[in-house]
């Protein structure tokens, strides 16, 4: 089938969303299927053989990496060219409202996809008041789509209590041939801990921003002796918390990727996780498929990924001294810190990009099928 993928996000963008998107347009693919990707421009006109049209955009101005890109007369040009059989909006905002029109203009099925809490975000720039004027625009969008699929059933229950409809789970996925537990290396740890290998390694990988609650790893941090964290990553809150680490033993690594990723997980200690507005948590399966057991806020999408004291820690994200707890017991236990390792892994194993991708396929194919018994 034609599938046109409208994304507000994509390459060379690094994030939870870009990856998901990434495996999917690479195993719809290699199903057969022709994707045409309508993003922000990016430089990239191509990917694992499927065509992006970018589309030029301005910097959103809370978050210069984040482009605003416009519905433009190009897009339905395009589409018409293209004669897509599907189209699926990714987090509908800006963009995706092109998709979105063309749709119900040209009767296309429309499928809608919800990867990022942003009414939840709201409250991490000052502006929560807006939260019950963004919930009423979500409704309006993701109910002209035929299904929408969400990452977790917090946000399938979040979603549904808000008036949206016809929501449906779409599995998890990781690579988890990428990310395994024997590239644990000295020669990372080192490099994480700025020479210090023998010391506590305290780990956290994502964007730098306000939404993510970095700030909320400093008491666990100084709350053990000699403990080194590692924040890999940027975004546009590194500055202020660059500030706000001073003084302690914080190494901000910037991006990584592949296997140096990889091997950045699978050599420290704890992954430590304070975020409370995960739809879903991808980083924390990265983490668990390379054996480095995870400390995070029973919040969101992820306690459908870590069972607490099985594969992983939660705490409760209220409680200021239960990320410290949940830490201290996870270093101070070095047989139940192996266990958590082995449980963490074999829990990843359980989810294979190919096996979400398909499922995904499989929505499609019964909306068409809905479609086509309609028509």
């Amino acid at each position: 089938m034609r599938i046109a993928l409208f994304t507000e996000t994509f390459l060379p963008k690094v994030d939870g969303i870009v990856t998901r998107l990434k495996h999917t347009v690479d195993h719809l693919q290699r199903q057969g299927n022709e994707v045409l990707v309508f993003s922000p421009n990016g430089g990239l006109t191509e990917y694992k053989g499927a065509r992006i049209h970018g589309v030029s955009g301005v910097p959103l101005p809370l978050y210069p990496e984040l482009k605003l890109a416009f519905p433009r007369p190009s897009i339905a040009d395009e589409l018409t060219r293209f004669k897509p059989d599907l189209i699926h909006i990714v987090n509908p905002a800006v963009l995706g409202l092109a998709g979105l029109f063309y749709s119900k203009f040209h009767n296309v099925p429309l499928v809608a996809s919800y990867h990022t809490h942003l009414p939840e975000y709201l409250h991490h720039y000052g502006l929560g008041a807006l939260e019950g004027v963004l919930w009423e625009m979500l409704k309006a969008g993701h109910n002209q789509a035929e299904i929408n699929l969400c990452t977790s059933t917090a946000m399938m229950q979040a979603l549904s209590e808000h008036g949206i409809e016809r929501v449906r789970l779409w599995q998890r996925g990781v690579d988890t041939e990428t990310f395994q537990p024997h590239l644990a290396s000295l020669e990372m740890r080192s490099r994480l801990s700025q020479g210090h290998p023998e010391a506590p390694l305290l780990l956290y990988v994502g964007r730098l921003s306000a939404e993510k609650e970095i700030d909320r790893i400093k008491p666990v941090l100084e709350s053990i002796p000699n403990a080194r964290l590692a924040l890999v990553g940027d975004g546009p809150n590194r500055q202020v918390l660059e500030k706000y680490f001073t003084g302690t033993h914080t190494n901000f690594v910037g991006y990584l990727a592949g296997q140096e990723l990889a091997s950045a997980f699978a050599s420290s200690d704890a992954f430590v996780f304070p975020s409370r507005t995960e739809t879903l948590g991808l980083v924390l399966l990265e983490a668990m498929a390379a054996g480095c057991p995870v400390v995070a806020a029973r919040s969101g999408g992820i306690p459908d990924i870590v069972e607490d004291g099985v594969n992983g820690y939660l705490f409760d994200p209220t409680d200021e001294n239960g990320a410290i707890a949940a830490t201290q017991s996870l270093l101070s236990q070095s047989e139940t810190r192996e266990i958590l390792r082995q449980n963490a892994r074999l829990e990843a194993e359980r989810w294979s990009w190919s096996s979400a991708t398909k499922q995904l396929q499989n929505y499609y194919e019964a909306v068409l099928a809905k479609n086509a018994i309609a028509a």
